[in-house]
């Protein structure tokens, strides 16, 4: 029996390094296995925030890719300096802090760009897959974003093509994401936002949602939706057995202000002021992209002697420092509209079997995956007396030499499992 053919509409594709190009990467890699096989359609000329060129080796050379190119108007954001990159990632600074340029940057990103600065890049994609679904049969075609501008392609598609099953993908909400509501937005851009995002609800056949709780918001909004989570190719069965030379903890991958976890590091400076042993034992790590504010203030304290300052690794180079770490650190937003938000960087932490720190709103879908995993703590942004006595206790674990990882139920979050949910969704 040959395999039926699914058409992957993405702006992020290697080059691009982040959370953002995972998913679907790793989705192309194992759907032949399971009856499908993919075609990736991408921008020939992207402006990625992050470049990691490593995940070119990742990529089948039987794949079959197509491109068209893209204008994106970031030569605009270019007006408000050094904020040029967080308005590419859709990062954004909020608050008393922010800068006249950062509030105008947000305003017209908001505002001039809906859904978002890749709007652009509908129009002509729309029409070149138009003439190219004429001249090559698909079963299924997804859209996966954010960008959210991606799924007005899959819109325009199924106008000409009502029997082709389009699949929209959510790696994040709409609307119901954090900063939405930091986006300035007149109101009539508010209903535009809203409308659209109606519309693709309605009109694909299948919404998937990375989370528990976006699954259960978008068929609220009348979506016919399916959570499939995100996951990691493989675990590791090799751990190591020495102890580390220092009590690591370690933040792995973008951390912005908005869920900085001020209470780990008063925690941590606390502990450092009245434990001279931990002083000398402890080591913080950041490997990735850290806002400057966050690292002048833990420069500006104690913790400035545990620090080390990684800076961007590869997805490779970042995935060895996870594994020679004690403690991983994950923080989501403290509003309880973020309880669904389940960043993709968990469960590569997962797979390395060391413990994970979790910070966001309580009864959130990360505290969900860690109780059935048994595979670290979760705390809500006020819980510092708990806090303390987990940070105390995994020290003298790592005192005593005890590495071993207590986790379970783990293989449901491996990349060809998820697959395998994933083409039994598209088969039905």
């Amino acid at each position: 029996m040959n395999n039926k053919k699914i058409l992957i509409i993405t702006y992020y594709w290697p080059p691009a390094g982040g959370p953002g190009v995972q998913r679907w990467l790793k989705f192309v890699k194992y759907l032949p296995g399971f009856g499908w096989n993919p075609t990736v359609f991408i921008p020939e000329n992207p402006s990625y925030p992050i470049v990691d060129e490593t995940l070119q080796n990742e990529v089948s050379k039987d794949l079959e890719i197509i491109r068209t190119k893209i204008w994106e108007p970031y030569q605009i954001a270019e007006l408000f300096g050094k904020d040029n990159k967080k308005f590419k990632a859709g990062q954004f600074d909020v608050g008393k802090n922010q800068t006249w340029k950062s509030r105008l940057s947000i305003w017209v990103r908001g505002n001039f760009f809906i859904p978002d600065a890749r709007v652009f890049w509908v129009k002509p994609s729309a029409n070149y897959l138009r003439k190219y679904l004429k001249e090559n049969h698909f079963d299924a075609v997804v859209t996966t974003g954010p960008p959210h501008s991606v799924h007005l392609i899959g819109l325009e598609l199924k106008k000409e093509f009502p029997d082709l099953k389009w699949i929209a993908d959510f790696r994040d909400p709409w609307t119901e994401i954090s900063y939405y509501k930091h986006l300035k937005l007149t109101k009539a851009s508010d209903r535009k936002h809203r409308d659209l995002e109606q519309k693709v609800f309605k009109t694909a056949d299948i919404t998937l949602a990375t989370s528990y709780t976006d699954a259960e918001n978008f068929r609220k909004k009348g979506a016919d939706a399916f959570c499939i989570t995100n996951g990691f190719d493989g675990f590791e069965t090799s751990l190591k057995t020495e102890r580390n030379p220092k009590f690591t903890l370690s933040y792995i991958g973008v951390l912005e202000q908005l869920r900085n976890p001020q209470i780990l590091w008063n925690t941590l400076n606390e502990i450092i002021s009245e434990n001279h042993d931990f002083k000398k034992d402890f080591e913080l790590k950041f490997v990735g992209r850290v806002d400057d504010k966050i690292l002048n203030q833990i420069q500006n304290s104690d913790l400035k002697y545990s620090l080390n300052n990684f800076g961007y690794l590869s997805h490779s180079e970042a995935n060895i420092e996870m594994k020679k770490s004690d403690i991983l650190l994950i923080t989501n937003f403290p509003e309880v509209s973020s309880k669904g938000i389940i960043p993709g960087k968990i469960f590569e932490y997962l797979a390395t079997g060391k413990p994970i720190l979790s910070f966001g709103p309580e009864d959130s879908d990360v505290k969900k995956i860690l109780d059935e995993t048994n595979a670290g703590k979760h705390f809500s942004y006020d819980d510092s007396k708990n806090l303390r006595r987990y940070i105390l206790a995994k020290y003298q674990e790592w005192k005593s030499g005890k590495i071993s990882p207590d986790t379970q139920n783990i293989a449901q979050f491996s990349r060809k499992n998820l697959t395998q949910k994933l083409a039994e969704i598209l088969n039905r």
